[in-house]
């Protein structure tokens, strides 16, 4: 049987799975720092993802999620006409 395991969680080391919904966020920080690093100040503190525009504006957005954040940014960068 592939993928099974020991303890039948899929991950054959009988660990506990992993929860499908947690974010690791050091990745989701270098994930984001690599794609808009340049523009924004990316940053994760108490619980909230934040940016804040690079640029005179000192815009700041904020979001619960990662993908929040990153929608969030992708709005901004598109209503400044630079994608």
């Amino acid at each position: 049987m592939t993928g099974t395991g020991a303890a039948g969680n899929g991950n054959g080391n009988g660990a506990q799975p992993r929860d499908p919904f947690a974010v690791d966020v050091e990745h989701a920080l270098e994930v984001l720092r690599l794609a808009w690093g340049d523009a924004y100040d990316i940053r994760f503190e108490s619980g909230e993802w934040t940016a804040v525009s690079r640029d005179d504006e000192r815009r700041v957005f904020s979001g619960h999620t990662p993908d929040e954040l990153n929608l969030a940014i992708r709005a901004d960068w598109a209503r400044k006409g630079t994608l």
